[in-house]
């Protein structure tokens, strides 16, 4: 099998479950974007599993448990709205309890800290600055979702939290306000 098929020659790719959009159109864009924020989120683990020294731990589990996520989340983006009845929960479209496990994670990790009260300047270690780059990444693929999700989906949702934990993580990585949990390995 080639990577090539040169069908896409034309500024046309194919959806998910059939139907030929320009590259161009809403959903292409959207679940570009949320492509281009599971990279962001694998170079920040990238990141964790490189630290000299450092056991990956806990934080490079939650972030390949996020780049799977997202896999959903882009097969929902990819599939037309006349096919959203062939769509699986959490498996090709979004579920409210993926959004609440994000709630529960951000609130686990949060208890952990002080968060900072002032405007945070990323850039403190390389991986909180990996996990801010990805933080914007997701807020541009909410953005740009909101053209192709369809009615009643929780990928809007699920990208918000996303940010809030992706900003969360970094600040607990940080470690400048940590009091009851241990700064995660990297």
């Amino acid at each position: 099998m080639k990577i090539y098929t040169r069908k896409g020659d034309d500024g046309s790719t194919g959806l998910l479950f059939g139907g030929r959009v320009a590259k161009d159109a809403p959903a292409p864009r959207a679940y570009g974007s949320v492509d281009e924020a599971q990279a962001a989120i694998g170079v920040a683990r990238a990141e964790v599993l490189a630290a000299p020294g450092q056991s990956p731990g806990e934080l490079a589990d939650i972030l390949v448990g996020l780049e799977r996520d997202l896999w959903v989340l882009m097969a929902e983006l990819a599939t037309d709205p006349s096919h959203a009845d062939r769509l699986t929960d959490g498996q090709t479209r979004v579920t409210p309890a993926m959004v609440e496990a994000l709630e529960a994670l951000i609130d686990e990790v949060s208890d952990s800290f002080e968060p900072p009260t002032e405007f945070v300047v990323p850039g403190q270690t390389r991986v909180a600055a990996a996990l801010d780059v990805a933080r914007t990444v997701v807020r541009r693929a909410e953005r740009d979702a909101i053209a192709a999700a369809g009615p009643g989906s929780s990928a809007l949702a699920y990208l918000n939290r996303l940010s809030d934990l992706l900003w969360t993580l970094a600040r607990w990585h940080e470690g400048t306000s940590l009091t009851t949990r241990s700064v995660p390995s990297a």
